[in-house]
């Protein structure tokens, strides 16, 4: 018996196959609507757009295969309006690879486009009116939000302009913060710069300060190396050489501001027939010479600028640029309630309450000027020139068209004198406290400041350390406690110590506050020197409690004295 071949199962189930010819891939075009093609049966709206099938034998083995099932719309899409069969409904072929998924593009004016529309339209209608109003009302809040934030910005900036054709501060120097030069707050870095400026508090320069000393000890050095090679140091060698250098523009308005620090560092003239190489500069025209004054060492031909002296110039300068400081901070501390007087040998650091970076800037000193030649621009100018030498028709006929081209000076409206400022009332928070109560604290205070800008950096280690003590003390009756031992070696505590301790210190400085302790509570901790160790002795029995209370006392009489 032969075997049966499985395009035989297919012979049966559909013996039409056999004598089809290969598929052709046809040419797409759009068919005639009035000129349908020859041999294609009539289509009907209804009517599948699907290739038809050859009819299958009825007197068959199998029977037929199921019909595939046709896409049914809702009767509410169904019942829309229908339209004509549209000839540019287009059937596109599907994917090769899926033969039972045959694509169909709906074109816009088809039945299938029209009975979609007709099925989705009731559905979108009610939720578009309900999001448009939502939208609506909180789009009209927005806006009233927005209008009402703009009026009162333009409040603010109406207010400020009225204070300032008065000549009262603005609301940034209120406040302490000084302004850019366009009005505006200067950035974080430059306002805040002295406080997180880095290692311990002191006679800290502001930022500004500090630019320009910076901006000075690049123009020494730029000036010192064209000094020392014996060639004519102008403004625009040294103005490219420093912005190169530190990446930020460096004016004459820089220059004045040295000078005006440091008048004895430099000599500046106005020279010409200096050759620049340039073509934007001529010869002949007059340029800023800049020549280091040094002083003429015996036994030397030329006097070079140093290393060494570059080294004490530039100490000079931040000298100079601290002593204004101090000026600054001396008109603060007399403008304080009481006022606070600090001998300068003594100041330390600058008060709590003084902006540093709320210096003013540094005037710029007078920079000599290349001479002005002078140029007649006026009739009233070249009549007061030539008078004498012209007719006296030509004399009047000047005199009367400087007369017509001069503007009338208006006279001056007598300027209302400020009032004067009412003295300064307490805050609603004092009111009732006695004025002597007001006073002792406020000398209390202005004591405490006075010594905390007088105290040395030694006194300033000593304080931090008694802040660290109580927690210290805690760490280290708990190590105590864990090893159950009546003595610990000190190298041994410290690495306890070290190990449980937040802040990160050196064992050197641990053992510094160690024995601190053991200074201040000798009754408590004691140290005990056995050959080449340090062994430290606890007394684990006393009240931890009352042992913090204690240091924490010692801490606050230091801090007052």
């Amino acid at each position: 018996m032969a075997q049966p071949r499985l395009t035989d199962f297919f012979a049966r189930r559909r013996p039409g196959l056999r004598a089809v010819p290969p598929r052709v891939k046809q040419a797409w075009r759009t068919p005639s609507p009035a000129k349908p093609a020859s041999g294609a049966p009539a289509r009907t709206p209804g009517s599948s757009r699907k290739r038809a099938r050859p009819p299958a034998e009825p007197a068959r083995d199998h029977p037929a295969p199921p019909a595939r099932r046709r896409l049914r719309l809702p009767a509410d899409a169904v019942s829309g309006p229908t339209a004509p069969p549209a000839p540019a409904a287009l059937a596109v072929p599907a994917d090769p690879a899926d033969a039972t998924a045959p694509a169909v593009l709906a074109v816009p004016g088809s039945p299938e486009q029209a009975s979609l529309s007709a099925g989705l339209q009731p559905c979108l209608a009610t939720p578009e009116k309900k999001t448009s109003s939502k939208v609506t009302f909180s789009e009209l809040k927005s806006c009233l939000q927005r209008a009402r934030e703009l009026g009162t910005r333009a409040q603010e900036l109406r207010a400020s302009a009225q204070r300032k054709d008065a000549g009262e501060p603005s609301v940034l120097e209120d406040q302490g913060h000084p302004a850019g030069p366009c009005g505006e707050k200067a950035p974080a870095y430059q306002r805040f710069h002295a406080l997180a400026h880095p290692g311990p508090p002191g006679l800290v320069l502001p930022y500004k300060y500090q630019v320009l000393a910076e901006m000075f000890r690049s123009m020494d050095a730029i000036v010192g190396l064209l000094y020392n090679r014996s060639e004519t140091v102008t403004f625009a060698k040294v103005k490219q050489g420093v912005q190169d250098m530190m990446r930020k523009r460096f004016e004459e308005r820089n220059v004045g501001q040295i000078r005006a620090v440091y008048p004895t560092s430099y000599r500046f003239r106005q020279e010409r027939n200096i050759p620049t190489f340039k073509d934007g500069v001529k010869r002949s025209d007059y340029q800023l010479t800049i020549e280091p004054l040094l002083d003429h060492e015996a036994g030397s031909s030329a006097p070079q600028l140093t290393a060494s002296k570059l080294l004490q110039r530039r100490r000079l300068f931040s000298q100079n640029l601290v002593k204004r400081v101090r000026e600054h901070h001396s008109a603060f501390l007399a403008s304080l309630n009481p006022p606070v007087v600090v001998p300068e040998d003594q100041l330390t650091r600058w008060h709590p309450r003084f902006n540093v970076d709320s210096v003013p800037d540094i005037e710029p000193a007078e920079l000599p000027q290349p001479p002005t030649v002078e140029k007649l621009a006026t009739a009233q100018e070249v009549l007061a020139r030539a008078r004498g030498l012209l007719s006296p028709r030509m004399e009047k006929a000047l005199s009367d068209l400087a007369q017509r081209t001069a503007k009338p000076s208006s006279p001056g409206s007598p300027g209302s004198a400020p009032p004067a400022t009412p003295p300064a009332n307490p805050p609603a928070a004092l009111k009732g406290v006695p004025q002597d109560l007001l006073e002792r604290i406020r000398c209390r205070e202005a004591r405490k400041q006075l010594a905390q800008m007088t105290r040395r950096p030694e006194r300033e280690q000593r304080l931090q350390r008694l802040e660290r003590l109580p927690e210290l003390a805690r760490v280290l009756r708990s190590i105590f406690v864990s090893e159950r031992k009546p003595a610990l070696p000190m190298d041994v505590a410290c690495s306890r110590l070290l190990g449980s301790y937040p802040v990160a210190l050196s064992p050197g400085e641990m053992e510094k506050h160690v024995q601190l302790l053991s200074e201040l509570l000798p009754d408590w901790l004691s140290l005990h020197r056995v050959r080449a160790d340090t062994y430290i002795k606890l007394d684990k029995a006393a009240d931890l409690a009352g042992v913090l209370t204690r240091l924490a006392c010692l801490a606050r009489a230091e801090v007052v004295l």
